[in-house]
Order: C-alpha cells, then structure tokens, then sequence
C-alpha cells in the first residue's frame, strides 16, 4: 500500500506547469531570477515561488543562488535539456495543429549559417510560404557549430550547415555547394597567380561582415588556427556594402562565390582560395524528433526540391 501511495503522489507531483519550465530556462539563459522574471512579465517574488515549486515537484535542487546570480546545479542542466525539447514540442505542436484551427498560425524554427541566410535560402523559401499561408517561418542565423547545438539540445528541429560539422545523430542531407572565394581590389597586384592561401590573405588589410555573423567566426577560427588575427578595416551589414569598399580599395573580403559574383564591380576581381576548408557543401539537417512533425518535413522536402543554383557554379 505505501509503494502505490507514493507512486500516486509522484505522478501527482510531475505535473509540471510548461510556463515554469519556460521561467527557468529564462534564469539559466540570464542568470539571474530577477532578470529573468522580468523576461517573462513576472514579479520576482511570482517568479521565487514558481521556481520553488518547480524544485518541490521534481524533488531536486535546480539553482545555486549567489549574490551575482543563478546558476544551474547538475540536476538543473538535466532539466534545461529536458525543458528545452518539451518547449520545442509544445510549440512544434501549435505548427502541427494550425492547418486544423481558425486563424491560429504556426511557426517553424530554422536556424542557418550566413552563406545560406544571406545568399541561398531566399530565393528558395518564398515559393515554401505562398504555398503554406498558415505556416510562418523563423530564420536565424549563426554559425554551423551553434546550430549543431542547438539541434541537439532540441531548442530547433531543422538547420542548414556547412559539411566541415559533426552530425551525427542527426538526419543530414546535402543540399548545395557552397564555395568561398576572395573578392580582390583589381588595383592590389597578385601577378597572374588564380588563387590564394588564407594565410596569405591575413597579412593583407580586409573588409568583412559583423563579428558576430556565421562566416566572420568560422574565418576567425580558421585564422586562429594558424595563430594570426584577421585585421578588418571595417565590418559591414551585407555582401553588397562589402563590395563597394572592396572596390574602393579599403582591403579584400571573404564571401561565398556567388555573392562575389553578384556584388562584384568594376575595380574589383574574384580569386579562388586555395585551402581545402573553401569547397563546402550546405547540408539539411533535421532532428529524429522533427522527422516525425509534418510541418518540419514540409519545410525540409521544399527545401531539397527546389535545388536552388548551387553556391559556386
């Protein structure tokens, strides 16, 4: 008898508000309960009972409380790779039952590296959207390795990476090729040479993308390699505002072949790079979890069949 009692009261106990899971992930993302109270419209002393609570029902101590903050115990961080994939299903499930509602809209969350969010997904999503009014999607970009993460901590279902990440684990497919080149200012003599080593190019001034985008960390650990730091003149916003100062003179940049080739002007000329980590191919990945979600597969299979122009050709 008190074996089934205590299994009833342990159901009982695991009937854990989603909005409390959502409140803790919102601690741990800013480390601290009064931030993270303000995040999600709460009073800090809401936020502190909720958090309570949330600790009571899985009978574990989640947060180390310190004068600078919160941070995650070990059975915190279990429970943020848990909470993390149920908050992906919960909004997953909106997606799965928008077609079957009125007026409710669902979104997909697909997370990509600049070459794909800056040059191939919007010329190939547009026809994905008209085709499903009811089915938005959420793009954001960042660097292969992060969204390899975050598939894996279940926070997406669907990403687009360069082919030099692991992904094992997941369901990858290859969708285009994606080669980097150097667009040149025509007036810096590189002699009748038709290509360039990356090292070689660091000891050239450049113009590049924000710090922070996909292709400026990828460079960076590419250039870090080699123990040298990348000396940027300036970082701009886009592709197109690269080229222009590239034209100008200001330094050389790196970018996809074909951006090069759609911003390149008069005063400037392409050169292939010469290292091998250059010729990439953009693969789509999706999670186990998101093969079984017929709003991922959607937006994946439109994807793979539109096969936009490869990246490079």
């Amino acid at each position: 008898m008190a074996t089934m009692s205590t299994a009833k009261r342990r159901t009982t106990d695991y009937r854990i508000d989603p909005f409390d899971l959502h409140l803790f992930a919102a601690v741990v993302a800013h480390g601290t309960i009064t931030a993270a109270a303000s995040a999600v419209n709460l009073s800090l002393a809401a936020a502190s009972a909720r958090l309570k609570a949330l600790e009571d029902a899985t009978g574990s101590h989640l947060l180390e409380r310190s004068k600078s903050g919160a941070a995650p115990t070990d059975a915190g961080r279990a429970l943020l790779r848990h909470a993390n994939r149920v908050l992906a299903e919960l909004e997953s499930l909106h997606v799965e039952m928008a077609s079957f509602g009125h007026g409710l809209r669902g979104t997909v969350r697909l997370l990509c590296n600049t070459a794909a969010m800056t040059e191939t997904l919007p010329r190939t999503i547009g026809q994905f959207l008209v085709k499903t009014p009811d089915l938005d999607v959420d793009v954001q970009e960042l660097p292969s390795e992060a969204v390899i993460d975050a598939l894996r901590r279940g926070t997406a279902e669907l990403g687009i990476v360069a082919d030099h990440v692991d992904t094992s684990g997941l369901l990858a497919q290859p969708w285009v090729d994606d080669r980097l080149v150097v667009l040149w200012p025509e007036h810096w003599s590189l002699g009748r040479r038709r290509s360039i080593a990356y090292g070689e190019l660091l000891e050239h001034p450049l113009v590049g993308l924000a710090w922070d985008s996909g292709l400026s960390r990828f460079l960076a650990a590419q250039a870090s390699r080699s123990g040298r730091v990348p000396r940027h003149r300036v970082r701009l916003g886009g592709f197109d505002a690269v080229a222009e100062l590239v034209a100008a003179g200001v330094g050389a940049a790196v970018m996809p072949e074909s951006a090069a080739a759609r911003f390149g002007m008069d005063g400037t000329r392409i050169v292939p790079l010469s290292d091998a980590w250059s010729r990439r191919k953009l693969l789509v990945c999706m999670t186990p979890a998101g093969s079984g979600l017929s709003s991922v597969c959607a937006l994946a299979d439109a994807l793979l069949k539109m096969q936009p122009t490869l990246i490079g050709r």
